[in-house]
């Protein structure tokens, strides 16, 4: 009996020597490895073991041993990230528009328990799934919101299938919208739509130019204004006040005249010499009579010019002349006006001589 048990352990070492070098064990009719007692199971793979109909264990990757008639592999789940095609279906979305839309969907098993025995087909379920979820999502928004939050759509599908296949032992990782058509009527409508969105735009663009290029005009306009204004300002300050330079300028000479011809007149036969000058101008005044105006004023005695002369100093004497109390003041001023008199009589003789 020994013999019997030897031969029969070295059968079955034969027959796992031989399914290992083979890399991958025999499989029944309906898919699944058979029981060969050693059995090496290949990465990124679960396969779940039943124990007399119960679940017993989930063999991992490498060497396992199995005990025959007893354990049967039941399921064989693969952990590596699975790429479903959703078909097309159509979906109404908020503003009655019926779309023809497909995606792809991403989705790993994370749980090979739940993934075996929570549902019958967790891919078509994933996928009946991923449907329902983007119709119902679809539904929610408008056309216009389609296609500009396409990326929170793909976001709001994830989030809806993680909810429903927890229980199932999936994942889903993402979820990515292939195409999206329209009826041909509405995007017809659409194309026209966004025309006369640009032609909109490219209005009120213009309109904006031509606002922009008035503002700036109106601004040149007043900004030259301003300028004319204060140059005209500076032109009238620097006028007065090079007219106020000039008439100072004017009294300083005049009274820089005036303080030299008194003091020619302090000097030495200074009255002589006012005479001669007052005589001067009386004969040139003289000589301008009727060339400018018709009208003209004369003297009582124009050819006397030495009374005329000697009135002219007159004047020039009463005005000059201190106030000075007393009788001899007095008559030493009349002794000066005589003589001053009788200096201009002489000079009167001497012209008209």
């Amino acid at each position: 009996m020994l013999a019997r048990a030897a031969r029969g352990t070295g059968a079955l070492l034969l027959r796992g020597s031989v399914q290992a070098s083979g890399r991958a064990p025999r499989r029944a009719s309906s898919g699944l490895p058979r029981n060969t007692v050693l059995l090496f199971v290949p990465q990124q793979e679960a396969w779940v073991v039943e124990r007399m109909g119960r679940f017993h264990r989930i063999l991992e990757p490498g060497l396992n041993v199995l005990i025959p008639v007893l354990d049967r592999i039941r399921y064989v789940q693969s952990l590596k990230e699975i790429v479903i095609n959703v078909p097309e279906q159509s979906a109404v979305t908020l503003d009655n528009v019926t779309l023809q839309i497909d995606g792809v969907l991403y989705l790993r098993i994370m749980d090979p328990y739940k993934a075996s025995y929570g549902v019958e087909d967790p891919e078509y379920a994933v996928t009946q799934l991923a449907q329902t979820t983007m119709r119902s999502e679809l539904g929610k928004l408008s056309l216009d919101k389609v296609f500009r939050e396409r990326e929170s759509l793909n976001a709001n599908i994830v989030d809806a299938i993680n909810q429903a296949a927890d229980c199932w032992g999936i994942r889903c990782l993402r979820y990515e919208i292939k195409d999206i058509h329209v009826p041909p009527r509405v995007k017809e409508s659409m194309q026209m739509q966004v025309e006369a969105e640009r032609r909109k735009r490219a209005t009120v663009l213009e309109s904006e130019g031509t606002r922009e290029s008035a503002i700036n005009v109106a601004e040149g306009k007043k900004q030259a204004q301003i300028l004319a204004s204060e140059a005209e300002k500076a032109e009238q300050i620097n006028q007065a006040a090079g007219e106020a330079s000039a008439v100072l300028a004017k009294a300083k000479a005049k009274a820089e005249a005036i303080r030299i011809l008194a003091s020619a007149l302090t000097q030495h036969n200074g009255d002589a010499a006012a005479s001669l000058t007052v005589a001067e101008q009386y004969v040139n005044a003289f000589s301008k009579l009727a060339k400018d105006s018709n009208t003209v004023l004369l003297p009582s005695n124009p050819s006397d010019v030495t009374s005329m002369v000697a009135q002219a100093m007159g004047v020039y004497g009463a005005l000059t002349k201190a106030p000075v109390p007393g009788a001899q003041n007095s008559s030493e001023g009349s002794r000066d006006v005589q003589a001053t008199d009788a200096s201009l009589e002489e000079l009167g003789r001497v012209k008209l001589s």
